[in-house]
């Protein structure tokens, strides 16, 4: 039987956590830079700007989350 290689594990963990910041600090700054757009009356293509930059966070940590459970999977 084959014995998972700690330092393979240790290298999954540390991806792992650092997309669980990538979310949550994106959803933090995303959800401040809504509120502050809607108080300071920001165009519109500021804010969006701001969108398209957190889908491509969430796509990142996708793909990054998709390659840790395909490695634990193989």
């Amino acid at each position: 039987m084959n014995r998972p290689d700690p330092d393979h594990a240790r290298k999954l963990a540390l991806q792992a956590r650092l997309v669980a910041f990538v979310l949550a600090g994106t959803m933090l700054l995303w959800i401040g830079v809504q509120y502050l757009g809607g108080q300071r009356g920001w165009d519109a293509r500021y804010v969006f700007l701001f969108d398209f930059a957190a889908i491509a966070a969430f796509i990142w940590a996708l793909v990054v989350t998709y390659q840790i459970w395909r490695s634990r999977r193989g």
